[in-house]
């Protein structure tokens, strides 16, 4: 039974013993009716705030024992409220923890992987480059025209290269390394290509002119001494 319906079973008990006892009380034989009524009214006030007395002191122990157990009901606490206070809590100590944390960066090595070694290529033991020989066409009057050497000179170019080279433009002297129709040497000394037959007669025509003078007395030196 809670302290509610105990309180009003009370009050109404407690009335109900007032009306009893007014009923009891033995009435006067000649009373007037107004004097009556007010006698009456008096008593129902009287037994009101008797029962509102008794009530009063059978519940008020009762109150405040219900008030204190609200009061000691712990609070609900969410979870968002017991992170914050935990964080709010939290001190941090600046100054510790900066000279806590030395970095050494000389302690650590890093590990850098190699990069493979190329396998060295081994030169060919051949030696030298083949020479590019002359695969062209032509003919001796042709080449010589494209060389610039002048016609009245053909007959001493024709005498010299008929027997330096048989007018074989790739023909090589393999003992001294000369090479074209003139047997330029060295061959690297031909501007161009040695065995191209322009370019060879070009440097030709250039050296009998420089050496000799002319190609006539280019001729006059090769047939005394076969060589020029």
């Amino acid at each position: 039974m809670t302290d509610e319906s105990r309180g009003a079973e009370v009050t109404a008990r407690a009335s109900a013993e007032l009306a009893q006892r007014a009923s009891s009380v033995p009435r006067a034989a000649a009373a007037p009716v107004g004097h009556w009524s007010k006698r009456r009214g008096v008593l129902a006030v009287f037994a009101a705030f008797a029962a509102l007395g008794f009530v009063a002191a059978n519940a008020g122990p009762s109150g405040m024992a219900f008030a204190t157990a609200e009061d000691d009901t712990p609070e609900a606490v969410s979870l968002y409220a017991s992170s914050i206070v935990d964080a709010q809590s939290i001190v941090v100590d600046t100054d510790a923890e900066a000279a806590a944390f030395d970095p050494d960066r000389g302690g650590y090595e890093v590990y850098v992987k190699p990069k493979p070694t190329p396998t060295p290529v081994v030169a060919s033991s051949g030696g030298a480059a083949a020479p590019l020989f002359y695969s062209g066409g032509g003919s001796p009057a042709e080449w010589m025209s494209a060389a610039g050497i002048a016609e009245s000179d053909w007959g001493y170019v024709d005498y010299v290269v008929s027997r330096e080279s048989g007018w074989n433009p790739n023909a090589t002297n393999r003992s001294s390394g000369a090479c074209g129709l003139v047997q330029a040497l060295p061959c690297s000394k031909v501007p161009g290509s040695g065995y191209n037959p322009v370019d060879n007669l070009r440097w030709a025509n250039g050296y009998a002119v420089g050496r000799y003078g002319s190609w006539a007395g280019a001729y006059n030196f090769w047939v005394n001494n076969h060589w020029w």
